[in-house]
């Protein structure tokens, strides 16, 4: 008698525990532009997304500056091939402003719209698929809300800089909370800036390890499924493989550190596999599935979740993400 096909949570569940599956998990997201902006828009696009490929994941993929937004930066979107918006005028331009920063109301302001987006996901969907919401670590949300005015603060006025830094965190677990209350399951907590081109290793267990820690720690027994994202080049992996975190996304296409040596460094699933900006987006279908078909060769089909590096491009054809699910559809393990 054939077997009846796992359940989301089932294969999900099983993945991150390295126990056998049905097929490889797959989750795939990309951004909304300019209708990102609206609550009801997002969530409406979020669904249709999700009812139109079935995930075993459903990511929630705001816009890139809704953090910082409340702090006084201005964003815009500037056609970007990723679909993410950039601050064009930072809300802090003085070292002195660091710790005058307000502790935000995820019930107000751009934060307060990005929970009722959640809550009209979450409701449409009533539990049958793990949902993340967004989280960027404190200091990528300094460095969106400053520029690259923060290395000269942080090494200045580490003082300031930190006091900064622990409201910023403080908000985010705030944020964090209100969006599992809403329905969430997990957090996407995503750091861009974990890069020996950015931060020394001091640096970044000074400022960055620290205070992501501090958010990390304070959702542990809340977020069921926390997934990193190490986002750029030349990342810092011994400092970030060991974050308490159940799930790791990367750039694995571009890193030295691909998925069958991830799979020795970190002990939960590694979502990753394909490259969003070159393969994914540009093809041509049978490259897309060859990539499905080498991630699974390199891990044995265990602990592993079929994703982009980051986020799915704006240009990217509806065929191709069809090509990903046919891929492991068709894979027998």
């Amino acid at each position: 008698m054939q077997k009846s096909p796992m359940t989301h949570w089932e294969r999900l569940e099983a993945a991150i525990a390295g126990q056998p599956v049905d097929r490889v998990p797959v989750s795939l997201w990309r951004h909304f532009p300019v209708i990102d902006i609206d609550p009801v828009q997002l969530a409406e696009a979020t669904i249709r997304w999700q009812r139109s490929y079935d995930f075993d994941l459903l990511k929630y993929t705001p816009d890139g500056t809704f953090g910082v937004e409340d702090w006084g930066a201005v964003s815009a979107y500037l056609d970007a091939q990723g679909g993410f918006r950039q601050v064009v005028k930072p809300g802090l331009t003085a070292a002195e402003a660091w710790p005058r920063l307000a502790r935000l109301s995820p019930k107000e302001g751009r934060l307060g719209r990005e929970i009722q987006a959640i809550t009209q996901v979450a409701d449409a969907f009533r539990g049958e698929v793990p949902m993340l919401i967004t989280l960027f670590n404190p200091m990528t949300l300094a460095f969106k809300l400053a520029g690259d005015r923060i290395f000269a603060d942080m090494r200045r006025r580490p003082d300031l800089f930190e006091a900064g830094l622990a409201i910023i965190a403080q908000t985010t677990i705030d944020f964090a909370r209100a969006g599992l209350r809403a329905g969430a399951h997990g957090v996407f907590f995503s750091t861009q800036v974990a890069s020996h081109r950015m931060l020394t290793e001091a640096e970044h267990r000074t400022f960055g390890v620290r205070y992501d820690r501090m958010v990390l720690d304070a959702l542990a027994g809340e977020s069921r499924f926390t997934m990193l994202h190490l986002h750029g080049h030349d990342l810092m992996f011994d400092q970030l493989l060991d974050y308490p975190a159940t799930m790791v996304n990367w750039h694995d296409r571009h890193s030295e550190l691909d998925l069958a040596g991830a799979k020795g460094r970190f002990a939960g699933l590694l979502a990753a596999g394909l490259d969003h900006e070159g393969t994914l987006m540009k093809g041509p279908v049978e490259a897309i599935k060859a990539q499905v078909r080498d991630a699974i060769q390199q891990t044995g089909g265990r602990r592993l979740m079929i994703s982009p590096g980051c986020v799915g491009q704006v240009p990217t054809p509806e065929s191709h993400y069809r090509a990903v699910m046919d891929a492991v559809a068709e894979i027998k393990l």
